[in-house]
């Protein structure tokens, strides 16, 4: 199976260095016309493109901007007619312990992770819908997947476009619009002086740009997190063990906690498609214990 984007028109968000830049490169080297949007470095990634002999645009407003991203729509369109691809990867840190860290720092990695992606993607869905084809990719990490010391704010961040990704993915099926997770592990901006030098050479963003490609493809999954990094992918599911069934009497408290090992056992587990399928186990539950 060969990817290619011939004729396929991408936005990539903070596309000016780091993951994004080499998201935007790639996609323009098998035939995507894209648009380039960072807040400092737009321009010279759209050159390269350019360049290259490649079809880019350089876009520097902020993904919190509703009336830039609204703009940056509207400048794709006039360009080329269509949007069939969004990487919402633009980003930023504000590291500190949870009890250190002010609400305002906290707010502003929520704002740019979590709302700069809401903006982009409702600003691209009628588009989508109206083509019946689009592709949407939001970059998650292992920080909100499983926790990581000094990154409340990000890691909340980040679990929430988990979140999203779920919902939207169910709600875009029907145009054909797929919306799937990235969580990369790269060495980029953000991760400077956090790691060894060793390791951040074998972290380089390139080793996850292909991950990315196979999302955003016409043969693409959704509703997938794709985990990648050195060259090595994995995929994160969000699951659901069976369950025990333990009443609601007075004593249920203490029965959660005797029977506590019997609720975690995995051998039953199961990747829920909907959030309605942990009610639906839970009375059916209640249903079998009543004989």
């Amino acid at each position: 199976m060969s990817i290619h984007f011939n004729d396929r028109v991408a936005i990539v968000t903070g596309a000016g260095g780091g993951l994004g830049r080499q998201h935007a490169l790639a996609l323009a080297k098998r035939g995507a016309r894209v648009v380039v949007n960072d807040l400092g470095n737009a321009a010279a990634v759209a050159e390269e493109i350019i360049a290259a002999g490649g079809q880019a645009i350089a876009n520097g407003t902020s993904v919190t901007d509703e009336a830039g991203v609204a703009a940056m729509v509207a400048q794709a369109m006039a360009t080329w007619g269509r949007i069939d691809i969004l990487v919402n990867n633009a980003g930023i840190l504000r590291d500190k312990s949870f009890a250190k860290m002010s609400l305002a720092d906290f707010r502003l990695v929520l704002d740019v992770h979590l709302m700069g992606a809401v903006i982009c993607t409702q600003a691209v869905w009628p588009i989508m819908r109206a083509q019946k084809y689009g592709r949407v990719v939001m970059t998650t990490s292992s920080s909100g997947l499983y926790g990581n010391f000094g990154q409340a704010n990000y890691g909340a961040a980040k679990m929430a476009l988990v979140g999203l990704m779920q919902t939207l993915s169910i709600e875009g099926a029907k145009d054909g619009i797929r919306v799937n997770c990235l969580a990369p592990t790269a060495a980029t901006q953000m991760t400077e002086g956090l790691l060894p030098a060793e390791v951040l050479a074998m972290l380089k963003p390139g080793s996850v740009t292909p991950g990315l490609l196979y999302l955003v493809s016409e043969d693409s999954p959704t509703r997938a997190i794709l985990c990648a990094g050195a060259g090595t992918f994995e995929r994160a599911y969000v699951t659901l063990t069976g369950g025990v069934h333990l009443g609601t009497g007075p004593d249920t408290a203490e029965l959660v906690a005797e029977h506590f090992a019997a609720v975690s056992d995995r051998g039953h587990e199961s990747v829920p498609q909907s959030g309605s399928e942990q009610g639906s186990n839970e009375v059916a539950k209640a249903l079998a214990a009543r004989g």
